[in-house]
């Protein structure tokens, strides 16, 4: 009897170490997955340009800025518009995620704002680097409250 309790405990915490590792299937890429852009925060024009000036500032000490064509799947948020025309303005080419590249390396960019009642995070993903920052919004748009995070990949 005492080992029939076991097995069945053993089994009962195995299935549910399965089933909580089955919601973290991976994407196409493994981690990434560039179809993943989303703005939950709602941020004003003012928020989400000064969030997106600099998140992108960081971004091209490690893509270059002429030569590397960013692959952006946006959503029609005001951060996407804001991320959109602060990568253009840099000296990156924007294309659509699904857009035919017809010469040049292409690098997927992806983007998650979410936000509460007292910060925003935002963070800017590529298949080689990572980068996050909290904010909070200001009357003239965006203060940071933490220092970037760059993760790097090699792939």
């Amino acid at each position: 009897m005492a080992l029939s309790r076991r097995l069945f405990l053993n089994a009962l915490g195995s299935s549910a170490l399965v089933a909580a590792l089955a919601g973290c299937k991976t994407t196409q890429t493994g981690w990434f997955n560039p179809a993943t852009s989303m703005d939950a925060a709602e941020l004003s024009v003012e928020t989400a340009t000064a969030i997106a000036e600099d998140m992108v500032a960081p971004l091209c000490e490690h893509l270059d800025v002429g030569t590397t064509t960013i692959a952006l799947r946006r959503d029609a948020s005001e951060f996407g518009l804001a991320l959109d025309k602060s990568l253009r303005d840099t000296g990156y080419a924007v294309i659509e995620a699904d857009q035919d590249v017809v010469d040049g390396t292409v690098t997927p960019l992806a983007y998650t704002v979410q936000s509460d009642a007292a910060q925003i995070l935002v963070r800017i993903t590529t298949p080689t680097i990572e980068l996050s920052r909290s904010y909070q919004a200001t009357m003239t748009g965006a203060a940071s409250l933490s220092p970037i995070s760059i993760l790097t990949r090699s792939i």
